[in-house]
């Protein structure tokens, strides 16, 4: 094995059994599978293998299982059996096993081992260790999460306030008040220190210097003062926020407190009459469904459908509500008129909505004739669907056949298809078709999540 392409795999989930895959194999009661494959390079099959040792009390095979990823170098199986070795009170162990990473440059390495001592009563030596990359937004985050513990906290929100006032200008105007500031996030993690020592306004007054305050969808300044209850302002903030996500903060919270027309009404006013926010009426559909309203969520879709005449992402949302609330020929219905209004044409982007919605009306065979009858439907991409609709009623060996036909462009739900069937060495052949090779060696964060 070699670190690069190991990193390189994991990150990318390519020719190797994903999360996802390994999941299913547990689920569908391979666990010896797993174990197999483990020790033959699949990295995820490692670490879940491990895990489930571990939770058995079986650490030392657990560790038995990581010790060659970790021979080769690379970071994320260190941090795996690091976590390990804590479990079984190895603390020391683990410590000098992720010391070296950290000291070598390793950022994630440095920020997993600064968490590690801070939770086994070394937050000082934690916070020393993470003191010189205040300026790294990564680093940043458990300098500010170690600093509460241990009564660091005004000294974590110096070393913040410094990189912000001596942040340069954007750019030579005079009249530019942005600056670039260093880390990215310290005026939120400064933030985040003033809401915990309990002075909220000064808080609240930090986000508002901000030019945005939404990241991944969430809003800083909406959930601080959804956290203190303080609606009103809230809700004028949701009046001002372009985004819509104080507005959907406001919603949420009215939602919880059993307020359900007035998380509706704020929905409303924030997609007006014009259907000027399609996130907004998504969120205003999710809501109504919850709530046992479906037609009233079909009827802000559509609206929306009509507004964005062809916007892939708004019709496939109204496609999966009138599925949902048993309603297909509404559907197909509003596929037809703009298929109408492109002089009959209907690239396969649009077409495949169709074929769920077909196959509640019709049936799965008429949908899978008229996919297949589609100037497009010979592709790879339309072979994905197809094999779709067979499997979601029990053919799944019928899938895998269509999708063997397009083999190894296909490869990922083809071996979906085959674990399902039991098959799990031709799964992992059809993966290994395509092991990609790292271009450059990854340097960047790891995550569970997309960024943004």
């Amino acid at each position: 094995m070699d670190a690069a392409d190991l990193d390189y795999r994991a990150r990318t989930q390519s020719g190797c059994l994903s999360p996802r895959l390994v999941s299913k194999l547990l689920e569908l009661g391979h666990a010896g599978e797993v174990e197999f494959w483990a020790g033959r390079g699949e990295w995820f099959c490692a670490r879940e293998w491990a895990r489930l040792l571990g939770e058995r009390g079986q650490q030392a095979e657990a560790l038995q299982v990581l010790a060659p990823y970790v021979a080769t170098g690379w970071w994320k199986a260190a941090e795996a059996m690091a976590e390990v070795l804590e479990a079984n009170g190895r603390v020391d162990d683990a410590i000098a096993l992720v010391r070296p990473h950290a000291e070598g440059g390793e950022r994630l390495g440095l920020g997993f081992l600064a968490r590690l001592l801070a939770r086994h009563g070394r937050g000082d030596e934690a916070f020393d260790l993470l003191r010189p990359h205040v300026e790294d937004w990564y680093l940043a985050e458990p300098l500010v999460d170690i600093a509460g513990p241990i009564g660091r906290q005004e000294e974590a929100a110096e070393l913040l306030e410094q990189r912000i006032e001596t942040a340069p200008r954007c750019c030579d105007s005079p009249s530019c008040g942005r600056r670039d500031v260093n880390p990215f996030n310290a005026v939120d993690l400064l933030a985040t220190i003033r809401e915990r020592q309990g002075r909220v306004d000064e808080a609240i007054a930090l986000l508002r210097t901000r030019e945005t305050t939404s990241i991944n969808n969430r809003d800083l300044l909406a959930d601080l003062l959804a956290r203190h209850d303080r609606i009103e302002e809230l809700r004028v903030y949701a009046m001002t926020d372009g985004l819509g996500h104080g507005a959907q903060r406001l919603a949420e919270l009215l939602e919880e407190c059993g307020d359900v027309e007035g998380a509706i009404g704020v929905y409303r006013q924030a997609v007006g009459p014009a259907a000027e926010d399609p996130n907004s009426a998504y969120e205003l559909a999710q809501l109504l469904v919850r709530h046992g309203r479906g037609d009233e969520a079909i009827d802000v879709m559509r609206v929306q459908a009509d507004a964005r005449n062809g916007d892939d992402w708004i019709l496939h949302a109204l496609s999966e509500l009138c599925l949902d609330q048993g309603r297909p020929e509404d559907g197909l219905a509003h596929l037809d008129a703009l298929k109408a209004c492109r002089g009959g044409q209907e690239d396969w982007d649009l077409f495949w909505m169709r074929l769920p919605l077909i196959a509640a009306s019709a049936g799965v065979d008429m949908a899978v004739e008229r996919a297949r009858a589609h100037p497009e439907g010979g592709t790879s991409y339309a072979a994905q669907h197809v094999a779709r609709l067979l499997a979601d009623v029990g053919r799944i060996e019928e899938a895998v056949a269509v999708l063997e036909q397009h083999a190894p462009a296909s490869r990922h739900d083809l071996a979906e298809y085959l674990i399902d069937l039991g098959r799990i060495e031709d799964a992992v052949t059809v993966l290994h078709q395509h092991i990609p090779r790292p271009p450059v060696q990854w340097t960047g964060a790891w995550g569970d999540k997309p960024a943004f």
